[in-house]
């Protein structure tokens, strides 16, 4: 089916775009609830192409009770009037299009709402109904215990009573995240019926793009049988097995792919594939999708020889299955790394060093909201604190899903909302407003500004060819902690992570996260994009 796409880059556009993450209830508010929504970005679309960005991911704004804000779906193929309507969702693919931005969007198919209609029909349907085989439904154990002893990721047993109160239902139903995200039985092929459905209805809106949630956890083990170790708790979804990176997973993907192929212009897959390097990569080969996050990477911490070991892991992955990494160093559901890396002053340069790293490798980057703005996570008091893995499992995500700053105004959402609106969702540091968009705008040496330089001399070194996609790498740690990555035959990263200056290779430094000291160093926490004479 062909509809209209944004002009530009055709074919492949995505093995070399940086996308930016939007947390829709935390990006920019038009209608003044406190929440975000699909007004305020649309408002905002300008700034995301004045920042020079290929794309955007939108995370789910689907209809949603809300238990995980939004990775709770119970309508796929609808707008939550939280977030506007679909009209305004039509008007804002056109904006992005006509701005030369393409919209990915969040496919969650691992587990719905507990309030999805089928959800809802299965519990009042009998054990063995075709109703429940669109779940997995399972009698106890006796004792009345659970099937297994499967973990829920945020905390507790995987398993819910079906209907607590019945003396005669004592089924139980999965959920690997909270009770009120029931999984899907992905060994029901009406499973799979459905959620074509469900890409069709968007792809054939105009969407450039669908990301996958928790794409490697789809089927579980034939029999669902019991975890090694009774009490070990899922850590996303690799400890056990049994729910993760199962076989017939691929085939999901295979399909899926056809789908996307037969549209015109080029749609894409990306896939959430928290899995060692070599196991996420075979969900890129040809015939599947077309991205997977680099997980290895959003995970590091400040080490040279860490970085070193994941990126030629990477880099051998890629070699073994042909699609170049798709680089990261946040999302919604973990610690910014300006915190992650030291937090302060010295947590603000090694992010911003970090985030210039991300920009200078092959493939395609992801920038997460405010990271461009250098934001830290932040302390949310408990009582405001709403995510579910808190509530159940005592881990917070709310301080990287603050709302946005965009002014330097005193008021308590610095621009987030319209003025005299509601007080934001999650409430905003005395901070922000030294860090908004209006601030940084003005300031030279930003992160904001060092991200649309980076931007800029990324999309002229694409043009030129000095970047392409399938650059090899080669990583490296010198001495005084100096990281280095040798893309191609004459682009070097250079990262100083240790304590000391260091001296870059040879050639025209075209980029540094920081000013260089006077003899032409590098200074620690700094990072520089240098082009070098070919070998």
């Amino acid at each position: 089916m062909t509809v209209p796409a944004p002009p530009g880059r055709g074919s492949g556009w995505w093995q070399d775009a940086v996308i930016y993450q939007v947390y829709p209830r935390s990006f920019a508010d038009g209608d003044g609830d406190g929440v975000g929504d699909l007004a305020g970005l649309l408002d905002r679309l300008p700034y995301l192409a004045a920042l020079g960005v290929d794309g955007i991911w939108i995370t789910p704004f689907q209809p949603s009770p809300q238990i995980d804000q939004g990775y709770d779906v119970s309508d796929y193929c609808g707008v939550d009037p939280l977030f506007g309507t679909m009209e305004q969702f039509d008007e804002l693919l056109d904006a992005a299009h006509a701005l030369e931005l393409r919209i990915i969007l969040d496919i969650v198919p691992n587990h719905c709402s507990s309030q999805h209609p089928l959800f809802q029909a299965a519990l009042a349907a009998c054990p063995g109904s075709a109703e429940r085989a669109m779940f997995h439904f399972a009698d106890g154990r006796d004792g009345g215990n659970p099937p297994n002893n499967w973990q829920s990721v945020f905390g507790g047993m995987a398993w819910s009573r079906a209907n607590p109160g019945s003396h005669t239902d004592r089924q139980w139903y999965l959920h690997l995240f909270s009770p009120e995200q029931p999984d899907w039985n992905w060994r029901n092929p009406a499973v799979g019926d459905y959620f074509e459905d469900v890409l069709r209805f968007w792809l054939d809106k105009g969407v450039d793009g669908l990301r996958i949630d928790v794409a490697h956890a789809l089927f579980k083990a034939d029999g669902l049988p019991d975890a090694a170790g009774t009490d070990a708790v899922v850590d996303g979804l690799r400890s056990n097995p049994q729910v993760s990176d199962q076989e017939e997973v691929h085939e999901v993907y295979r399909r899926w792919r056809r789908l996307t192929d037969s549209y015109t212009p080029e749609r894409i897959l990306v896939g959430e594939v928290n899995l060692a390097p070599e196991r996420a990569a075979r969900y890129t080969r040809p015939d599947e999708m077309h991205q997977a996050f680099a997980f290895a990477f959003v995970k590091l911490g400040w080490d040279a020889t860490d970085w070193a070991a994941v990126g030629t892991e990477l880099e051998a992955a890629r070699r073994a299955y042909g699609a170049p990494p798709t680089w990261a160093l946040e999302n919604h559901d973990v610690p910014r790394s300006v915190t992650r890396f030291g937090g302060g002053s010295c947590g603000l340069r090694r992010a911003r060093a970090g985030l210039l790293a991300v920009l200078g490798l092959p493939g395609g980057a992801y920038i997460y909201q405010g990271q461009e703005l250098g934001l830290p996570d932040v302390e949310v008091p408990l009582g405001a604190r709403v995510d579910p893995m808190w509530a159940k499992g005592g881990v917070s995500r709310d301080g990287a899903r603050v709302p946005l700053p965009w002014t330097t105004t005193p008021d308590s959402s610095y621009g987030f909302s319209p003025d005299s609106a509601a007080d934001p969702w999650l409430p905003t540091p005395v901070s922000w407003g030294s860090r908004s968009v209006q601030t940084q705008r003005t300031d030279p040496g930003s992160t904001l500004n060092l991200v649309t330089e980076a931007l800029t001399v990324r999309r002229q070194l694409i043009e030129k060819e000095i970047f392409t996609p399938g650059d090899p790498c080669e990583w490296r740690v010198e001495d005084h902690g100096l990281l280095i990555c040798a893309r191609g035959d004459n682009m070097v990263l250079a990262v100083a992570m240790g304590d000391d200056p260091c001296r870059l290779p040879e050639g025209n430094v075209l980029l540094a996260s920081a000013p260089l000291t006077p003899d032409g160093l590098l200074p620690p926490d700094g990072a520089a994009w240098v082009l070098t004479e070919p070998s």
